[in-house]
């Protein structure tokens, strides 16, 4: 299993669930959406108030495997890493988990691709991302 190096928190809100009275699936996409913008905060990518204009990064593609159903009141954590560094694209790799019991609840990645929102073009992964997400990640080869 990977490590994970962050973790995020997850409040359960009563409009996450479905009429089966657990979170909507399609929750789980947000879920990793939150936490991987709090991993780029806490490695200095990003800060809170700058425009999304400048994150450099679109979602290309992403995979959830879900493991158990997530309830209501149920303290939950998102575990981020990067687990592939291209020259264009970036893989993260996800664990949604049971803060409390350590169970897994979902695991995904996704494919991110590094994207110039002002021009509509990828553009290489900026050196400064590189060389942050290298250490905290202790990538080797890049």
């Amino acid at each position: 299993m990977p490590e994970f190096h962050f973790h995020h928190p997850i409040e359960i809100r009563y409009g996450d669930l479905d009429p089966q009275g657990h979170v909507n699936n399609a929750k789980y996409l947000t879920y990793i959406e939150q936490a991987r913008i709090h991993y780029l905060i806490h490695l200095g990518l990003f800060s809170e108030g700058q425009s999304f204009m400048d994150v450099g990064i679109i979602l290309a593609d992403a995979h959830i495997t879900f493991k158990s159903s997530i309830e209501f009141g149920q303290r939950v954590r998102v575990g981020v890493r990067t687990a592939r560094l291209g020259n264009k694209s970036l893989t993260m790799e996800y664990r949604i988990e049971d803060t409390v019991t350590g169970a897994p609840l979902a695991t995904g990645d996704t494919v991110l691709v590094a994207y110039d929102y002002r021009t509509s073009e990828t553009i290489v992964i900026p050196e400064e991302w590189r060389e942050k997400i290298t250490v905290f990640e202790n990538l080797t080869g890049y």
